[in-house]
């Protein structure tokens, strides 16, 4: 079996994960649209280079410059905006096509290096969208936004690899006339297209599901300061636990709380000296502990009650807050001590 066919096969296997046991929203549809792409781009380039059917040749460039867009969508779907001419911005995506199709009509000769350009520019603009790190990716759940931001990291090398390997294709047309192309795109340019199916498996996860409708407080009139706002998100996790949801973003925390996610996560940042999620994950912590010591619970038991839901990211931050193992912690804390019980504050 060809190996663009093996990688088209991973693929669907990775679109099942996906869609399976759950729904698929409105908001994971760019994810799934970006792993369904890969997996039809690796089948043509399957047929095209294992099978040389020729006829593809015009088919590849286009499912090419449709997937830069779609991974910086797929990301950009991770962060709420309310900006007036998002969707306007969202529609000129669909050009990157249009001007490929048109190249090919037009002038041929200029296909690759357009694509080259495609794919930087593209991973430079998600590059972008990391500046601003997890506390940025408002939409997805603060358990695992440290994820979905290494995950927009990993796209964009994904797509600096791919526009490498169409770099290579063109200077292989030009020192020894495509001789070859056929392993370059069938094979190495491949590892490209699994990068970014993974990604966005490993984005989609992090997506927080629909948020209920709420009535939120009003804006205060003057701007509130930093120690009222962390009382009010305090409020917050400690009363309604709020902690507890897996489903927690930062967006959903600023209209419980009737306040600008900027100001939440700027609060956070400057007196707590981290992000938003670290912050929300101390509180979950805190909970764990209390249950360690107090009962008889399970560690994978006590994980999910408070509010984790993948054992990788509640070991990582149990470890970051108590620098122990959860069983570790519990085999120091659950006997008499005489100094304090190791309990994180938050």
């Amino acid at each position: 079996m060809p190996l663009p066919f093996v990688v088209a096969l991973l693929l669907l296997i990775l679109l099942a994960v996906m869609l399976h046991g759950a729904e698929p929203s409105k908001g994971n549809r760019p994810f799934l649209a970006l792993v369904g792409l890969c997996a039809v781009q690796s089948i043509a380039v399957g047929l095209r280079w294992g099978y040389d059917i020729r006829e593809l040749r015009y088919v590849l460039p286009i499912f090419a410059s449709g997937l830069p867009p779609l991974v910086w969508v797929t990301f950009r779907s991770l962060i709420h905006s309310e900006e007036t001419g998002t969707d306007r911005i969202s529609w000129l995506n669909a050009a990157p096509p249009l001007v490929i199709l048109s190249l090919m009509l037009l002038a041929p000769a200029l296909i690759d290096i357009a694509l080259f350009v495609l794919f930087v520019g593209y991973a430079l603009a998600l590059l972008d969208l990391a500046r601003s790190g997890t506390d940025g990716l408002d939409e997805a759940r603060l358990e695992g936004a440290f994820a979905a931001h290494r995950a927009l990291f990993v796209a964009a090398a994904a797509l600096c690899l791919s526009a490498l390997f169409d770099l290579a294709v063109l200077l292989d047309f030009e020192w020894s006339k495509g001789k070859n192309t056929g392993l370059i795109v069938g094979n190495a340019n491949l590892f490209g297209l699994f990068l970014m199916g993974v990604t966005a498996l490993v984005a989609a996860r992090e997506r927080a599901g629909p948020a209920p409708v709420l009535n939120s407080d009003p804006l205060p009139s003057q701007a509130a300061q930093d120690r009222e706002v962390l009382e009010r998100v305090d409020r917050l996790l400690k009363e309604q636990k709020l902690s507890r949801d897996e489903n927690l973003t930062l967006s959903r925390l600023a209209r419980r709380a009737g306040l600008p996610a900027r100001q939440i996560s700027g609060a956070v940042n400057r007196l707590a000296g981290k992000n938003v999620s670290q912050y929300i994950n101390d509180f979950r912590i805190a909970e764990a502990c209390r249950l360690l010591r107090e009962t008889d619970m399970p560690v994978t038991s006590a994980m999910f009650e408070c509010g984790f839901q993948t054992k990788s990211n509640f070991n990582r931050e149990f470890r970051r807050v108590t620098s122990l193992s959860p069983m570790s912690w519990r085999a120091e804390n659950r006997q008499p001590r005489s100094s304090g019980s190791g309990l994180p504050s938050g």
